[in-house]
């Protein structure tokens, strides 16, 4: 089944770049990230273009849950003590300030915008969530404690932030790209400075965003050092109890609840890509126990890009690239994040300052646990003696049972069982897989 984000929306259409272009600002993919860039880069008088490999929204985007918050699970506690009180408050601001454009913007789109309150539930923790409450009253946002009365469960605490949002992110998207520079299956074949080679002709370009959920530019950066992938399922129920919040549990490995319309979408059965993990079907026993006389009328499931210290990558690609840019790493909380990075970027790209743009600056210490945990997998992945090899950066793949896939654990490429390529870092179809 597909995301129920398909079921009622008319993508618009666009042409296929037939021969040489010239632009000064080119922007590589046509999800959320790349769509708002090119937006705020053309009502900024920018000269743009959008190339798209497929269609537009057609791959992480469509399968999101949508909620437009600054709940990042509990961050803010743990970010003072990492970053400080300055870098956390910078944090909380910028994603204040794109749930607010979020509001503007869709005061002219019929979307299916409506504010909900923000809830980050813990099962076992009242301690972990009084601190994160106290964390974020601290850095000037209001935030309360809440016994999350809607879940069919129990808790030890929720941390509430009033006055979010959710809506309909395609119907959202497809509005605002209807009139920009954007060219679908125009894929990037080849990359040289200052010049793009696609399927089709040729992108000469002087600067670059590189905004294809994970970086295609292997060379610099050290993203697949930075980065690794998570996944997550989503069925949507019909005839259970809805919820007028938005509630995400603390852990990894926990449940996400929301309402659209008369649906239940609940969220959860995560794990590392190339790993296993609850999928559906634990989504599916749940549904059972709390929800027994519901229908699951739509399941799907979707791919987050995670760093190695909860904030996304957003700014100058690496140090030796100074007209690349890139935005990666939304950590499950792409909609205010793609928000945020088309603020910086849109700046960045023209010469401007940015006042948040250190705290996501792409050239931070490296030096985090995660990393030792990314490196450990990539090693492993590299020396398993098996076939077939992810064509990215050669590590075994594992073959996916719940979603009939063959799934990275370095990197998180996923290919079909007929070897077709369904989610980045790599960029072609597997010629040995089916065959």
């Amino acid at each position: 089944m597909d995301s129920i984000w398909l079921n009622d929306t008319e993508p618009p259409r666009f042409p296929t770049l037939d021969g040489n272009k010239d632009t000064d600002i080119l922007i590589i993919g046509g999800g959320i990230a790349g769509i708002l860039c090119a937006y705020k880069l053309k009502n900024a008088g920018a000269d743009c273009i959008l190339a798209e490999a497929a269609e537009i929204c057609g791959g992480i985007t469509k399968n999101t849950t949508a909620k437009i918050t600054l709940g990042h699970g509990l961050i803010y506690d743990k970010m003072i003590k990492r970053f400080g009180e300055h870098r956390a408050r910078l944090y909380a601001e910028a994603q204040l300030r794109a749930c607010v454009e979020y509001a503007r913007l869709c005061q002219k789109i019929e979307c299916g915008y409506e504010k909900a309150d923000s809830y980050v539930y813990s099962l076992d923790s009242r301690e972990k969530i009084e601190r994160e409450v106290a964390a974020l009253n601290r850095i000037g946002v209001k935030a309360e404690l809440s016994s999350a009365a809607e879940l069919p469960f129990d808790v030890a605490g929720s941390v509430r932030v009033m006055d979010q949002a959710q809506f309909h992110p395609l119907t959202f998207l497809y509005a605002i790209a209807k009139d920009l520079p954007v060219y679908e299956h125009t894929k990037v074949t080849e990359l040289m400075p200052n010049r793009a080679v696609t399927n089709r002709g040729e992108i000469r370009f002087k600067k670059l965003i590189v905004a294809t959920h994970f970086p295609i530019l292997n060379k610099h950066g050290r993203y697949p050092l930075k980065l690794y992938q998570h996944r997550s399922y989503v069925i949507a129920l019909k005839g259970a109890k809805a919820v007028s919040g938005m509630y995400v549990d603390e852990s990894d490995k926990g449940l996400s609840f929301r309402t659209y319309g008369d649906l239940l979408l609940l969220g959860g059965g995560g794990h590392r890509t190339g790993k296993t993990g609850g999928c559906w079907q634990e989504l599916e026993g749940f549904a059972k126990k709390y929800y027994k006389n519901a229908e699951i009328v739509a399941k799907w499931a979707t791919q987050d890009c995670m760093t190695l210290d909860s904030i996304p990558y957003i700014g100058q690609y690496s140090k030796s690239t100074p007209n690349v840019f890139v935005a990666t790493g939304f950590n499950k909380w792409g909609m205010t994040n793609a928000m945020v990075a088309a603020d910086i970027l849109c700046d960045l790209v023209r010469g401007k300052q940015n006042r948040y743009a250190e705290v996501f600056s792409p050239s931070r210490t490296m030096l985090r646990p995660q990393l030792a945990v990314n490196a450990f997998d990539s090693v492993v992945g590299l020396l398993t003696p098996t076939a077939p090899r992810c064509p990215h950066l050669g590590c075994a793949l594992k073959y996916n049972r719940a979603e009939h896939s063959w799934d990275c654990p370095c990197h998180g490429s996923r290919f079909t069982e007929d070897g077709e390529l369904i989610d980045n870092p790599a960029t072609d179809d597997h010629k040995s897989i089916g065959k």
